[in-house]
């Protein structure tokens, strides 16, 4: 399963990307996160479907500073070549 989010709200200067990442290892999905010109925070996560729901629920609420007023999500064809989940820009 894979999915892409756009994450708005304050997420940035709150230690996303870093929570974002130990919460990957710990739920065990691929992809990316990275923080957008316009503010947001963009999160690709792919993995087995119960994993990426967790992560989906995590990024929902983001780490203790972060206030997410606005999750957008589509889903995406798997692409086998994304195998760790990394911080991007």
């Amino acid at each position: 399963m894979r999915t892409h989010l756009w994450l708005s709200g304050r997420v940035q200067g709150v230690a996303f990307r870093y929570y974002a990442t130990i919460k990957a290892k710990e739920f065990g999905v691929a992809g990316y996160i990275k923080n957008l010109g316009d503010g947001r925070v963009e999160v690709v996560i792919q993995g087995e479907s119960e994993s990426v729901k967790r992560m989906i629920s995590w990024c929902s609420k983001g780490p203790p500073h972060a206030i997410v007023e606005n999750v957008t999500l589509i889903y995406e064809d798997p692409d086998p070549r994304c195998v760790t989940f990394q911080v991007e820009g």
